[in-house]
């Protein structure tokens, strides 16, 4: 799973997220950092109210949290997801010593990401495109 660090800079590098059942995120506050969600029919759900995207939580969580505006959530992308955004310009996942390397196309060439978890090497592929 890709960091808070690298999910921040996904979406300062404009990287959009239109949630959908089965996405990761995390709620960029220091006392739920740590946590991970998981949009879901049954416990979370994106609801759109007048101008503003909320993801509802309901009420089977241990802890009260009614709903959280999206620009509080960071997307975790998954591993496809990534894959998806890089579109035509991913060439390959590679796993070498340990390490996962990703290439991409970047317009001068190719371009190697590496990272010893294959999202987050997708991930730092995605955030320098932007």
């Amino acid at each position: 799973m890709i960091s808070l660090e690298l999910a921040r800079r996904l979406a300062a590098a404009g990287v959009l997220w239109q949630p959908v059942p089965g996405d990761r995120f995390a709620i960029d506050e220091p006392q739920l950092a740590d946590e991970v969600f998981w949009v879901s029919n049954l416990t979370i759900e994106l609801h759109h109210y007048q101008d503003q995207s909320v993801l509802g939580f309901n009420g089977t969580t241990e802890w009260a949290l009614d709903s959280v505006p999206l620009d509080k959530a960071l997307w975790l992308p998954r591993e496809d997801q990534l894959r998806a955004l890089l579109g035509e310009r991913f060439l390959a996942l590679r796993a070498h010593d340990g390490r996962w390397s990703v290439d991409i196309a970047d317009g001068e060439g190719t371009a190697t990401f590496v990272d010893q978890d294959a999202e987050c090497a997708y991930a730092l592929a995605l955030a320098s495109l932007a």
